[in-house]
């Protein structure tokens, strides 16, 4: 078993010897990370916190006036009243702020898994939530509206009006199940992003967004095109409050938050202040939405996700390359267990593969964003790759080795200098697909709070109140990236076509 194993690393140095380009060449990104709170007879998430002189924040950056993102100095920062209320909170407790964005609804499954301490995301206490995280005192009531196309509002007039409609709500919220409830013979579409909603009204895909009413009115004060009603919901105390999630038993922790907020309250701050600061970075975001202005979130975007389709195609050809000669081996454990580990990822989608790298295996190992999308990525497509790299020394009529053997060639030997350079002459184009497939496909990692490309596009999409604009650029990058590694890929493949 030992020997065959290291005969399977040579040859794998032997493919890489063969191949027409160099080493890859990436960089390592760290990000924060947070352990979840140690609990034993006593609890411990506050000193915990207080030991690690870090409080991180899970939150939503799209869903303003809570939390949204501006620019300043060049850079994006998160902003908002509850960021404010955050920043407030951690000041109290003597330690830093650390922000952590994803969509929201994978914020509760980052806040279990111990990736977050805490979520605020204008989130409604509601008893199903409640069953499974401890939240603080409420800390603002709103109530719930719908917003509507402005050349519509003789159409719409309360939550009736939507009777055999369709509307839409963010997936994972208080709104899309409130909706689906109280309003008969109705069709909700769940959406991740705020952003995503008011493109699919503006276009027609909905009729309505079901939203709390600060948000709701942040859209329609800065889009001249949007109106909004009263939903006139019947709705309990905790379904038009907001308050602030916690790890299921982290009472110290709550209970020094709870002053911070009942000292919020007394000062009134939320109102005074930090509603009013949202205002104006609402406005500031207004002023200039040409996308030239956001031309740094797209760079950051596009930035990302090359270093993570670089960092994919390099260990997911290893691994690639690794399960192919493992499904070749007469070995039947290797053989089984390669295809088996092809098969199982073959028929799961990536996302779910994603996810369970960040927060499942996160619950043995805290890794950051970044790392867990690489990883997940990566292990992806070295199950496809395997089958390429397969195929393509299938493809090698077995006379060229029967030939190579009768010249005294040894079985090493014959797979390096006959076997491997006709076998990547076969399956050059399709592997050259499948790297320019991962570009696109790592997309997917921004559901974790990675900036890649298609968050930042989303991130640009809330703070312009823009839709189509943005998807426009992303398209128009994804383009520019695939197509200039398409004309690389065809390049080398004339060199090889050439050396014959």
């Amino acid at each position: 078993m030992k020997k065959k194993f290291l005969e399977m690393i040579l040859l794998i140095g032997m493919l890489f010897s063969v191949l027409p380009f160099g080493n890859v060449a990436a960089a390592d990104s760290n990000s924060g990370s947070s352990s979840s709170s140690s609990t034993t007879t006593k609890d411990q998430s506050l000193a915990n916190i207080k030991k690690k002189g870090v409080l991180v924040l899970g939150t939503s950056p799209d869903y303003a006036p809570y939390e949204f993102q501006t620019t300043k100095n060049g850079k994006s920062i998160d902003v908002g009243m509850d960021i404010s209320i955050a920043r407030q909170i951690a000041k109290d407790l003597g330690v830093k702020l650390k922000i952590k964005n994803m969509d929201f609804d994978s914020l509760l499954v980052a806040l279990q898994t111990g990736k977050v301490d805490m979520v605020m995301a204008g989130m409604n206490p509601t008893p199903a939530r409640r069953k499974n995280v401890t939240f603080s005192n409420v800390y603002y009531k709103g109530g719930q509206d719908i917003v509507i196309n402005k050349k519509d509002a003789h159409l719409y007039t309360s939550k009736k009006s939507f009777e055999g409609k369709i509307l839409g709500a963010q997936t994972g919220t208080m709104q899309y199940n409130m909706a689906k409830k109280q309003i008969s013979n109705v069709t909700v579409k769940g959406f991740d992003k705020g952003a995503d909603l008011i493109l699919a009204l503006q276009t027609n895909k909905i009729d309505g967004i079901v939203m709390e009413k600060p948000s709701a009115e942040a859209y329609v004060k800065n889009n001249p095109q949007l109106s909004s009603i009263n939903g006139n919901f019947n709705l309990s105390s905790d379904e038009t409050s907001s308050a602030i999630a916690f790890q299921k038993g982290a009472t110290t922790l709550t209970a020094a938050v709870n002053k911070s907020l009942a000292k919020i309250k007394k000062e009134d701050l939320i109102n005074k202040v930090y509603l009013k600061e949202a205002g104006s970075h609402m406005k500031t975001n207004t002023v200039d939405t040409s996308m030239l202005h956001y031309w740094k979130y797209f760079a950051k975007g596009i930035g990302y996700t090359l270093l993570i389709s670089a960092f994919s195609v390099f260990f997911g050809f290893i691994l690639g390359t690794i399960l192919a000669f493992m499904r070749l081996s007469h070995n039947k454990i290797l053989k089984a267990i390669a295809t088996a580990y092809i098969e199982f990822v073959r028929g799961t989608p990536l996302m779910v593969q994603i996810m369970f790298v960040y927060f499942g295996i996160g619950l043995i190992i805290n890794l950051p964003a970044l790392t867990s999308g690489i990883i997940a990525v990566s292990l992806n497509s070295g199950a496809y790759v395997a089958e390429v790299i397969r195929g393509g020394i299938n493809s090698v009529d077995k006379g060229q080795t029967e030939a190579a053997r009768s010249l005294g060639l040894s079985k090493r030997k014959t797979m390096r200098y006959v076997i491997l350079p006709q076998a990547i002459k076969n399956i050059w184009p399709a592997l050259g697909n499948e790297f320019i497939s991962l570009i696109k496909e790592s997309s997917i990692v921004s559901i974790i709070g990675v900036t890649d490309l298609i968050y930042q596009l989303k991130i640009v999409q809330s703070d312009t109140y823009r839709g189509v604009a943005p998807i426009v650029v992303a398209m128009l990058l994804y383009f520019i990236v695939t197509f200039g590694l398409s004309k690389l890929l065809a390049y080398f493949e004339g060199r090889m076509k050439h050396a014959n």
